[in-house]
């Protein structure tokens, strides 16, 4: 579903997490979930040991991130230290295809910049939802020890609490 230029974007990142599952909805029911990114971040927002303790708060632009273009940030706190990230939607093809990346220099802990986003495809049972993150490791000494360590566990996490959004919304 990816196009040659999206692949090529994607080639500049070292890392890669991906994942996906059978959801029991239409293409366009699910995608209308997933394009309202507090649902789908949702596991950012909460409190978790994942997050330290610390969650994050979402705020967008008057695209509400749900076009081509539109920002998102992210703020918060985790294992004390304050984050702070801005993304912005590059790839935005109702009802198959969002695609995001963080803009600007992210002050992250375990991972550095990335390309986040979902491909839906339409199947005999609903539809395929796919999650994907690629992704750098941050600059800093210690955030970059950290990362080789726990960033493969960490993007797990995000990609696979994305894909438990949707199938918590559509149980079947």
């Amino acid at each position: 579903m990816l196009r040659k230029a999206e692949i090529e974007e994607a080639a500049r990142f070292p890392y890669h997490f991906a994942d996906q599952a059978i959801i029991p909805a239409a293409p366009a029911e699910l995608f209308a979930y997933l394009d309202k990114h507090a649902q789908l971040s949702a596991h950012m927002t909460r409190r978790s040991w994942m997050m330290g303790g610390g969650r994050m708060d979402i705020s967008t632009d008057e695209g509400d991130f749900r076009q081509r273009g539109s920002r998102l940030r992210l703020a918060g706190r985790a294992f004390g230290f304050a984050l702070f990230l801005e993304e912005e939607i590059t790839d935005y093809r109702p009802p198959l295809v969002k695609v995001w990346q963080i803009i600007g220099m992210p002050r992250l802990l375990i991972i550095g910049r990335y390309r986040m986003g979902f491909e839906i495809s339409p199947e005999a049972q609903g539809s395929s939802l796919r999650i994907f993150l690629d992704y750098e490791l941050p600059t800093g000494t210690l955030s970059r020890l950290l990362g080789r360590w726990l960033s493969p566990m960490y993007a797990r996490w995000c990609v696979r609490n994305m894909i438990a959004e949707g199938q918590k919304a559509f149980p079947g």
